[in-house]
């Protein structure tokens, strides 16, 4: 699937059809199995779409509003970016700019949605360079879960284990890293839930965004925590 996304339009003599949340949702279902009023209005609430309203009140959204809703959620379910990322994209698209979505790179003009790509195992070895029992490796080593029809997360995770084969390491030497991926999902499952406890009650969507944001700090935090021991080391 793929989408253009124009910049939000400037007034509303750009909107000449409107639909109502039951229009959008039947357009979006289909794409989105898990598309809710809720999950409309949480998005609204992160201010990352601005439905127009009728004189009583009811939200109305226009093509240029159901564009951006589904590159919202193409990017959120295939590039596991937090909102607030996408927020900030937007916003930076909006003011006519030329942003960098990670992922995706930079975008003139229209946001291109990136085709969710679908692989068999014979694609994802060429398009990843990746020999058979390497990926069976990976497999066995709980870095990509066996497939008839890869994604193109599987293809970036091959990717990653083909490139660091060129320093020696094998799938079974990242195995590791698969339960400390493992742990950290269940130190940030556990701090959202803490935080959600603590203050209102928080909907499945708040909770993931919370948890994609938390992961983005921790990731930073991992990051900079390893260049900074890497340079420390001995030559």
């Amino acid at each position: 699937m793929s989408a253009n996304v124009a910049r939000r339009p400037a007034s509303e003599s750009s909107r000449p059809q409107l639909l109502s949340i039951g229009q959008v949702l039947a357009k979006l279902t289909p794409e989105f199995s898990d598309l809710s009023p809720s999950k409309l209005r949480f998005l609204e609430d992160r201010e990352l779409v601005s439905p127009g309203r009728t004189p009583a009140g009811y939200r109305t959204y226009s093509s240029s509003d159901v564009d951006r809703l589904r590159f919202v959620l193409t990017v959120q379910r295939d590039h596991y970016l937090p909102l607030r990322v996408i927020k900030q994209y937007l916003d930076e698209l909006d003011e006519g700019k030329s942003p960098v979505l990670p992922h995706a790179g930079p975008v003139t003009g229209s946001v291109k949605v990136i085709d969710s790509q679908r692989l068999t195992k014979q694609e994802l070895l060429e398009q990843t360079g990746a020999l058979a029992s390497v990926l069976e490796g990976a497999i066995t080593a709980g870095l990509i879960e066996p497939k008839r029809i890869y994604s193109e997360h599987d293809a970036v995770v091959l990717k990653s284990i083909v490139d660091a084969s060129k320093f020696g390491l094998e799938p079974r030497h990242l195995r590791g890293m698969r339960l400390a991926v493992d742990r950290e999902v269940g130190l940030v499952s556990q701090a959202v839930s803490a935080s959600r406890s603590a203050s209102k009650k928080m909907s499945k969507d708040e909770f993931r965004d919370k948890g994609r944001e938390l992961s983005d700090i921790l990731s930073t935090l991992r990051q900079v925590l390893t260049r900074d021991a890497i340079n420390k080391l001995e030559s």
